[in-house]
């Protein structure tokens, strides 16, 4: 059984974002899509700087198994990667939600109203 945890926010394409103390928004890659993608060797990140829109692809994560683009759930600008998954991308594979966090945020506004919460999005994962 994949975690979920409550006070995230999940895209229907499987990336999560959680907003931080300091305003930016943590984006990475469920658990369950981590799961499903297998040995993960490879995380291509967004630049900084780049300025994505909601749904537009920021990156890609590549397992064992398959390649799998990496979308923004909210619009913003990138302000920080997580550097430490280029030498160690496993790290997304055994934390998914803290220390395999793959990008973060400058939204341009704090609206997760378009994202799932978690049992909107469990329910989507059991319906795949």
């Amino acid at each position: 059984m994949t975690s979920t945890p409550d006070d995230l926010h999940y895209a229907e394409t499987h990336e999560w974002a959680r907003l931080e103390d300091d305003g930016l928004v943590s984006v990475g890659i469920s658990d369950h899509a981590q799961e499903a993608l297998g040995d993960i060797v490879y995380v291509e990140v967004p630049e900084i700087g780049a300025h994505l829109s909601a749904g537009e692809q920021a990156g890609v994560v590549e397992s064992v198994k398959a390649a799998s683009d990496i979308y923004s759930p909210m619009q913003g600008e990138v302000v920080e990667v997580n550097e430490n998954l280029e030498d160690q991308p496993e790290t997304v594979n055994g934390s998914p939600y803290e220390d395999g966090w793959i990008f973060r945020l400058k939204p341009d506004a704090n609206d997760f109203s378009h994202l799932l919460d978690a049992e909107a999005y469990i329910q989507q994962c059991e319906d795949e």
